[in-house]
């Protein structure tokens, strides 16, 4: 009965009539939801249509781009070039507006990997470098007029941003970049774009104030250690820089210092931190243990950068660097480096391009500046006591345009260069570089004084044969009248007569530089600076004899200088100085390495001449001082300088490896002081210069020492030679003790025999020799060694006075004298009576007689003053108007007596030692002319009875 119930309200009526209804319902859903399914795919597909259209609008005018332009791109991010010293010592970073230093992905530490995924992209191993619902934001937001979101792009995303496009805020942008990351993907590997991107990412400022850019500068900015040895903690303070950089640092832009309030990057720290955790990469311990990291207490200290601590060396290296990189880009694109001389905005142009590329390119420059040496060196200038007081200056005060004074201070420039090689070693740039930020070693043009003498004249005229060092040269009052009336002075102004070429540099006189100069000057001889690298002479310095003494213009810089006289020590071959050896790439490609080049000057001969002649300035010259302060030993051969007004001081040396010189000087130029706490400049220059070399020993002993010497080439004799002409030296020469001998050029040896020397007799009168005429008494005539007038016209004397200025005290002259050539005339009356007589114990003296027949002088005395004069001896005129008479009492008297014998009045008389009580009366002169007949009956106590003969009253030479 029941089964049959449920039956019958099955198919009643009332049931068919709901099931129809629900199938009719069932279908009209289903039919609107088909409707709206195609519909809704119409308008999705038309949405896709227009999205698509509209982002092909947007990237239509982007290239298709290769592997290569993207590689190119990517890895086109600036990198901060590296500097070393010699022997790949690291020294530090080039100044540039940012740091980066490139690092491999594997040199970086697991943990920033694992924080920057989980921060930045976390999906960044799954995606094809963009996340698609970004995308429909993005369109959505388009639509919808909605503002422009930034964030949410992939890390691929970013480093398309940073490398290819720009931070401009736009779809055109933000499409392209989504394009460009789709292609990105398809050509890298996830870990070289990752690689790519910490190298590139912001990362705020490091202690130092510098911005930084790239994980490894970020690392060492600010924790101290490389990107492989971050922790945890650090790795995502790291990691969660790159949202807000300079928001987030540590530092401020203050000098470096940190910040008082750090809660903001701490805070974006644990964020990164939780990310880290969620993502799975640390465990809760490892994460418990980071959030208690103490920020501050791990900052790295402010770190002195290689331009705090090696300011001069730093910006000379980028000086450098730049100049070689100019070349290259020029060349690369057909220019040369004449066209870069003679086209300045070229030159510009192309620095401007190397300067660019020396601050991104991340090279390896290396120098050959020893380390050790250098800043041993740095420590001597610090702390020397003896550069001179400081100098007021007026000056421009660049805050308030204001003139004020100011204090200038002694300044010092040196450069040490080896020989063969021509490298720099070290340097010394200054004592205070922020003072002035000039380089006084390669940078600051001055005259360079007596130092251009071996360089310009002796070198040079020994080159073309003008002369050797016996060369005779006469030191005598010099005026060149088709200059202006120039007129040279030597150093305390006095004369030095018939002197040589060696011994002229060895006492750095200056009128025999300006003459041996002015023997040449015909020749050219400004092409030798050239050749040893002077740059700095100007259309001036040709034809002008200052020159010769160092007189440029403009100046020569301490280097050039230096690397000059190292020409010397090579034989004759100038080797251009060089501070930077090879410059590498990142990736450790050599792009320059430095090529030596040799250029010939002097041949071999006149080298080792001027380095033998060199010898002589230290070991008995103007710097024999040196031997005293430098505490070892080599052949050094140098030369010292002063310039004009005692403005500069210089000294240069050289020896087998090595070649040094020191400046000192005020920037404005102005007079060292002569004497400062008991030394003169030069001494104070001389004491620097070996200070700076004894450190530099203590180093490098078998460099700074060779024990070798300068070897003598072939071609080089040894000559005797008379010292009055330079001419082989005659029998006379050889009599008169004037044979000196040198080393010669076996080219330029002496082949004329001497012929300014006679033989004769002669008398004095007012220190002027003449022949003897028959009248003059014997005991005033004289016979030795003349020298003929003729001399005056080889050594361009124009009269007897100067060439008396000849005849100098370095040699032994003898009995040498210079006639008048002509006999001396009576004036034809007795000559005035002597005055002055006076005694000095056991010594009379007495004034010469203004005749100008006077020949001589003789003395009577009477003994324990009796009536009987007696002549007890003569005097020749031109010898000291004075005579030894003993202790014995005497009375004495002198007459003159005239080239004819003729005698004057006797002088007043002079009493010496003790007299009996009766006092004689002076025996009354005759009238007759000849002298009276001495009394040789008995001999006068003081023994003094005989007339000397002519050898016993030889004149004392004629010296300066």
């Amino acid at each position: 009965m029941e089964n049959k119930d449920k039956k019958h309200r099955r198919f009643s009526p009332f049931n068919k009539d709901i099931t129809k209804s629900l199938r009719i319902s069932y279908n009209v859903i289903g039919n609107l939801l088909l409707l709206f399914s195609v519909i809704g795919l119409i308008g999705l597909f038309f949405a896709g249509g227009v999205g698509a259209g509209y982002f092909a609008s947007l990237v239509k005018d982007e290239p298709i781009r290769s592997f290569e332009d993207m590689q190119k791109d990517i890895y086109n991010y600036e990198e901060t070039s590296l500097v070393y010293f010699d022997k790949n010592v690291y020294l530090g970073k080039l100044n540039t507006d940012i740091e980066r230093e490139e690092v491999k992905l594997k040199d970086v530490s697991q943990h920033v990997i694992n924080a920057v995924v989980a921060t930045e992209d976390e999906l960044f191993y799954e995606h094809d470098g963009v996340v698609p619902k970004a995308i429909l934001r993005a369109l959505f937001q388009e639509f919808t007029n909605a503002s422009v979101q930034t964030g949410g792009s992939t890390l691929t995303q970013q480093l398309i941003k940073n490398q290819i496009l720009t931070n401009e805020v736009s779809f055109d942008r933000k499409a392209k970049e989504i394009l460009l990351a789709l292609r990105l993907e398809k050509f890298f590997e996830k870990d070289e774009i990752l690689e790519a991107y910490l190298n590139v990412a912001d990362f705020g400022r490091n202690s130092n104030g510098k911005n930084i850019a790239g994980v490894q500068a970020a690392a060492k900015g600010i924790f101290g250690v490389p990107a492989k040895d971050l922790t945890i903690a650090q790795a995502a303070f790291i990691a969660g820089l790159p949202q807000s950089p300079f928001g987030y640092t540590p530092f401020s832009n203050n000098g470096g210092e940190v910040k008082e309030e750090l809660d903001p990057g701490i805070t974006r720290m644990k964020t990164v931190l939780s990310r880290m955790y969620s993502a799975g990469y640390i465990d809760q311990a490892q994460y418990e243990e980071a959030l208690a990291f103490d920020l501050r207490a791990n900052l790295v200290g402010k770190k002195p950068s290689s331009v705090d601590q090696y300011p001069y060396l730093t910006y000379e290296v980028e000086d450098r660097a730049k100049d070689i990189i100019k070349v290259q880009l020029a060349e690369e694109d057909g220019y040369t480096t004449e066209d870069l001389k003679k086209d300045k905005e070229l030159d510009k142009q192309y620095r401007s391009l190397a300067d660019v590329n020396i601050r991104q390119n991340g090279y390896r420059i290396h120098t050959t500046i020893n380390k050790e040496i250098y800043d041993k060196m740095q420590d001597v200038v610090n702390n020397y006591e003896y550069y001179g007081n400081d100098k007021p200056e007026d000056a421009i005060d660049p805050d308030t345009g204001k003139e004020i004074t100011i204090k200038e201070p002694v300044e010092t420039g040196a450069v040490l260069i080896e020989n063969k090689t021509g490298k720099i070693i070290s340097f010394v740039g200054g004592r205070d570089f922020n003072r002035e930020n000039l380089n006084h070693a390669t940078d600051a043009e001055r005259r360079n004084g007596s130092t251009m003498k071996p360089l310009l004249v002796y070198a040079p005229a020994m080159e073309l044969g003008k002369v050797q060092p016996g060369t005779v040269i006469a030191d005598v009052p010099y005026v060149l009248s088709a200059y202006g009336g120039y007129s040279p002075k030597n150093y305390g102004g006095a004369y030095h007569g018939l002197t040589s070429a060696r011994n002229s540099l060895k006492q750095s006189y200056n009128v025999p530089a300006v003459k041996t100069y002015m023997s040449i000057i015909d020749q050219k001889p400004l092409s030798y600076l050239e050749k040893m690298g002077f740059t700095s002479i100007h259309e001036r310095d040709y034809g002008a004899p200052s020159l010769s003494l160092g007189g440029m213009t403009t100046g020569v810089t301490v280097e050039e200088n230096v690397n000059a006289y190292s020409t010397f020590a090579n034989n004759g071959k100038f080797i251009d100085a060089y501070l930077i050896d090879k410059i590498e790439s990142s990736d450790g490609q050599v792009i320059y390495q430095h090529e030596k080049a040799e250029t010939e000057v002097f041949s071999a001969q006149t080298a080792y001449l001027t380095i033998d002649m060199m010898r002589d300035v230290i070991n008995s010259g103007t710097a024999a001082s040196l031997n005293g302060y430098l505490a070892f030993s080599a052949d050094w051969a140098g030369k010292t300088g002063t310039g004009q007004d005692y403005e500069d001081a210089w000294f240069v040396a050289t020896n087998p490896n090595v070649t040094f010189g020191t400046w000192i000087g005020y920037d404005t130029p102005k007079p060292l002081e002569q004497n400062y706490k008991g030394m003169s400049y030069s001494r104070r220059n001389i004491l620097l210069w070996a200070k700076l070399m004894n450190v530099a020993h203590e180093v490098e002993p078998d460099l700074l020492a060779p024990k070798n010497r300068f070897e003598m080439p072939g071609g080089i004799v040894s000559r005797s030679y008379c010292a009055l002409t330079g001419e082989l030296p005659s029998d006379l020469c050889r009599q008169a003790g004037l044979v000196a001998s040198d080393l010669f050029n076996v080219k330029y040896v002496p082949t004329k025999v001497d012929n300014s020397l006679t033989r004769g007799k002669y008398v004095y009168v007012k220190d002027r020799a003449y022949t003897v005429p028959a009248s003059a008494p014997s005991e005033f005539v004289q016979e030795g060694v003349m020298l003929k007038k003729e001399i005056l016209e080889k050594h361009k004397i124009n009269n007897l006075n100067d060439l008396k200025k000849l005849l100098p005290n370095t040699v032994r002259w003898d009995n040498l004298v210079i006639t008048e050539g002509k006999e001396i005339a009576d004036n034809g009356s007795n000559p005035r009576q002597v005055s002055g007589i006076s005694a000095s114990g056991t010594k009379i003296s007495w004034n010469a007689n203004g005749d100008n027949d006077v020949i001589g002088y003789r003395i009577y005395a009477a003994p324990n003053y009796s009536k009987n004069f007696n002549k007890v001896a003569s005097i020749v005129s031109t010898d000291t108007l004075a005579v030894s008479v003993g202790s014995s009492p005497a009375a004495y008297y002198i007459v003159a007596v005239d080239v004819g014998g003729n005698e004057s009045a006797p002088s007043s008389i002079i009493k010496v030692g003790d007299y009996a009580e009766e006092k004689p009366k002076p025996v009354e002169p005759k009238e007759d002319k000849k002298p009276s007949k001495p009394d040789t009956s008995k001999k006068p106590d003081n023994n003094e009875d005989s007339t000397p003969s002519p050898s016993d009253s030889t004149p004392e030479p004629v010296t300066e």
